[in-house]
């Protein structure tokens, strides 16, 4: 099993969790963040002449799939989330050992 992991832009959750639902995926945490990369911020006007802001609004995607979906899950995430532009987000990959599912005491890729 692998935990896949990936920081996005906001707007394309919707059409990541989508594509990924249309490969199986039956499970997935969803995280609002706030983070920086190489766009490393921005500066706005708002109560005083100008506002920086470091910290950029993100969402986290984690989700723990049989290690032969990998590939496939990483080339769908990339074709829905690219936009071209800085901040379209990263990718990691994690080896999981086990997985229980607490409920019904199931292990390994059955408790996913």
């Amino acid at each position: 099993m692998t935990k896949v992991e990936c920081i996005l832009r906001p707007s394309t959750v919707i059409k990541v969790k989508d594509a990924l639902g249309k490969l199986g995926i039956k499970g997935m945490t969803v995280i609002e963040a706030i983070g920086f990369g190489s766009q490393k911020g921005h500066t706005e006007e708002k109560w005083s002449p100008e506002f920086d802001i470091a910290l950029l609004p993100k969402t986290k995607l984690e989700m723990v799939v049989p290690d032969d979906k990998v590939d496939e899950i990483i080339k769908v995430i990339i074709e829905v989330a690219r936009t071209g532009e800085i901040g379209d987000g990263k990718i990691f990959t994690y080896p999981i050992s086990n997985a229980i599912r607490i409920r019904t005491g199931e292990t390994g890729e059955n408790a996913v």
